[in-house]
C-alpha cells in the first residue's frame, strides 16, 4: 500500500492531492494504532477507498505500477523464458507461456483466462458453500497488475490493463477471470 501511495503522489498520476490525503490518512491511522500498514484491516480500508475514490483507469494505472504477485521470486524464470524464446513470434511465445488460456487478437490485445491456487480460488474449490468477498473485483484487478508484470518480463513487450472481467467464483472456480491487456510496444 505504501508503494501505491508513492505512485499516487507522482506528478502525472492524475489523482488529486485531496484524494491522496485520504489514503495517507488510512495508513497513518493503522500505524498510529500500532497495526501493520500491510495488515488485513488496513488493506480492506485502503481497497474500499480505491474503489470509491478512484476511477477504474486510475486503479488500473496503479496496478500496472504496483500489481499483486510482482517480484514473487519468479523473475529469473521469466528472464530465462525470454532468453530462450525471444526469437519466436509473439503468438508462439504466448502459447508456450499460457497454452489455450491466452489469445493474441488482431486488435493488438491479449486475453488471458486466469486461475491460481491461492487466495479466493483455493477457498472456492475447498468449500462448496463459498461466498466470495465483497472486494473480489478489486482483488483480481490487483492480480491483473501482477499478471501484466510477469507477461512483460517473459514476453518482452509493454502492456496496459484494459479490463479484468470476473465471474462469480461459485459459478466458475476453475477459471473465473479474463484479463485483457493492450499491447503498447
Amino acid at each position: 500500500m505504501k508503494m501505491m501511495l508513492t505512485s499516487m503522489k507522482k506528478r502525472g498520476s492524475g489523482i488529486p492531492k485531496e484524494t491522496v490525503a485520504v489514503f495517507e490518512g488510512i495508513i497513518q491511522k493503522y500505524e498510529a494504532l500500532g497495526a501493520p500498514s500491510l495488515g488485513p484491516e488496513c488493506d480492506r480500508e485502503f481497497n474500499d477507498a480505491m474503489e470509491t475514490r478512484l476511477t477504474k483507469e486510475q486503479r488500473f494505472w496503479l496496478y500496472e505500477q504496483n500489481g499483486g504477485c510482482k517480484g514473487t521470486g519468479s523473475d529469473s524464470e521469466r528472464k530465462t523464458f525470454a532468453q530462450e524464446h525471444g526469437h519466436k513470434p509473439l503468438a508462439e511465445r504466448l502459447n508456450l507461456l499460457y497454452g489455450k488460456n491466452a489469445v493474441l487478437h488482431d486488435d493488438n490485445t491479449i486475453t488471458v483466462s486466469f486461475s491460481c491456487t491461492h487466495g479466493y480460488y483455493k477457498k472456492a474449490r475447498e468449500t462448496k458453500n463459498f461466498t466470495p468477498p465483497v472486494d473480489v473485483q478489486s482483488y483480481f484487478e490487483r492480480c491483473a497488475g501482477g499478471r501484466l508484470y510477469g507477461m512483460e518480463k517473459s514476453l518482452g513487450i509493454k502492456l496496459k490493463i484494459q479490463s479484468a472481467d470476473v465471474s462469480p467464483l461459485y459459478e466458475n472456480a476453475a477459471s473465473p477471470v479474463v484479463f485483457t491487456f493492450k499491447i503498447v510496444s
